[in-house]
């Protein structure tokens, strides 16, 4: 009997403390397990209630389309969500969630008091804006425009070019291009012509080089473009705002000038210079200037958004 007392009171004894063991690295088969289970958990479908999902991110739409919302609103009727949107946890406030892309289902559901199909991830802000510019880049909706106030909006946030480059998945030279529309059409004169999805780049480029050598005043030209645009289309009020400056350069129309040589440091003649009221030509003797033409035209972008920098930090009096 004392025998077995004996036993009982060592198996009531509490189990002595384990020692400390390094944590183990997540290598192996073990590591990819776990990676595989985070990576399944961040593509899970799950439901959440509209009303929770907050704005995130930057503006992506320069205007609405009431006709696309109600169609998608009544595709959605039909034949439920096809596609689940992508929000992340609102670091501000617990329980609720950001939008990252796929604002317009989440307005059809809240609409049609549905619950929305998301997939939810934890993003930074750099993550966040990385993954929606990516989205919008894979859309033919969005405009030139509309991708160039995208652009603006990451470089006022801070971000550096390679992470512009990167969310909206183009290179440095097109970046350059985008940037420098955003420079000289301004925001509000952006928003009062719309997305103009049917204009491209070149015109737009246009329309930065007329504003920039007609001397217009921008409130006027919006002003314009509001009151005498023929059509609520925002092509309309683009193709206004064209026909306006294109007026405003022909009454101030100048003689062009005489060609100018142009020639190197020491001597070597490299071509002529022409410049009228609408154009700068450059023609280089190619002869001479062996790749020169090559090495301008790839950098001439950078070079004249460094000229801009330059002229604002140092105006002449």
């Amino acid at each position: 009997m004392a025998r077995k007392n004996v036993l009982q009171g060592l198996l009531n004894q509490p189990a002595a403390p384990a020692p400390d063991l390094p944590a183990r690295p997540t290598r192996g088969a073990i590591g990819a397990v776990s990676r595989s289970i985070a990576d399944l958990k961040s593509r899970a479908v799950v439901e959440l209630d509209p009303m929770l999902i907050d704005p995130g991110g930057l503006a992506d739409r320069l205007e609405s389309d009431a006709e696309a919302d109600r169609s998608l609103r009544d595709s959605i009727a039909e034949y439920g969500q096809q596609v689940p949107v992508l929000v992340r946890p609102n670091p501000e406030v617990e329980g609720r969630f950001q939008i990252v892309f796929g604002r317009r289902r989440v307005l059809a559901m809240r609409d049609l008091g549905h619950p929305v199909k998301a997939m939810i991830r934890d993003l930074d802000d750099r993550e966040l804006v990385l993954a929606q510019g990516q989205e919008n880049t894979a859309r033919r909706d969005l405009s030139f425009i509309e991708k160039v106030s995208f652009a603006r909006q990451l470089e006022q946030h801070g971000y550096e070019r390679k992470v512009i480059c990167d969310a909206l998945s183009i290179d440095k030279t097109l970046v350059s291009r985008m940037l420098a529309v955003a420079e000289q059409v301004p925001a509000d004169l952006v928003s009062a012509i719309g997305a103009a999805p049917s204009v491209g780049r070149d015109r737009w480029l246009g329309l930065a080089a007329m504003l920039g050598n007609s001397g217009a005043d921008l409130d006027e030209v919006a002003a314009m473009i509001t009151l005498n645009a023929a059509s609520p289309r925002s092509d309309d009020r683009f193709q206004a705002a064209w026909d306006y400056l294109t007026g405003l350069l022909k009454r101030h129309r100048t003689p062009p000038e005489a060609p100018k040589n142009l020639f190197s440091s020491n001597g070597l003649p490299l071509g002529q210079a022409r410049i009228d009221d609408k154009f700068c030509t450059l023609k280089l003797r190619r002869a001479n200037t062996a790749g020169f033409e090559d090495w301008l035209l790839a950098n001439l972008p950078d070079l004249f958004t460094e000229w801009q920098q330059k002229t604002a930090a140092d105006p002449k009096p």
